[in-house]
């Protein structure tokens, strides 16, 4: 067995629109085909692949469970900064020691932590505090 790669993530939900909404609207991804399943969900797309599966469920009492967050690679800093900010959705930015990788970190509607990475040449909007060490609690 040899694992080629990560294929997509499943994100419960007890909302599904406003799942949504947020993935669409605030983060760019797409809707697309999905299987029709015995439960509701939609499928949303990146780069034409299936990356995020949204599945309507009852939540579980834990919401984060065992995986800490979901991570996906970005573009566009500043322009992701003012969408988050558009829509009131608290978060933190790091720049990460070394590699100087850009990353926010957020929640979704459904309490799922998201991290946004971007490139370390993207330069951020003016005035913007960082920290170095990481994400702050989010």
């Amino acid at each position: 067995m040899a694992i080629q790669g990560m294929n997509h993530f499943n994100v419960l939900t007890d909302d599904v629109e406003a799942t949504r909404r947020f993935y669409v609207n605030i983060l760019g991804l797409t809707v697309g085909p999905r299987p029709p399943f015995s439960f509701g969900g939609i499928w949303l797309y990146a780069g034409g692949k299936p990356i995020l599966h949204i599945s309507e469920d009852r939540l579980p009492e834990s919401r984060g469970g065992v995986i800490d967050h979901i991570a996906f690679t970005s573009s566009d800093l500043k322009g992701t900064l003012a969408s988050l900010d558009r829509n009131a959705v608290p978060y933190s930015v790091s720049k990460q020691v070394q590699t100087g990788i850009w990353q926010i970190f957020f929640r979704d509607p459904m309490g799922a932590k998201v991290e946004l990475d971007f490139d370390p040449a993207e330069q951020p909007p003016a005035g913007m505090k960082t920290s170095g060490a990481g994400p702050k609690a989010v």
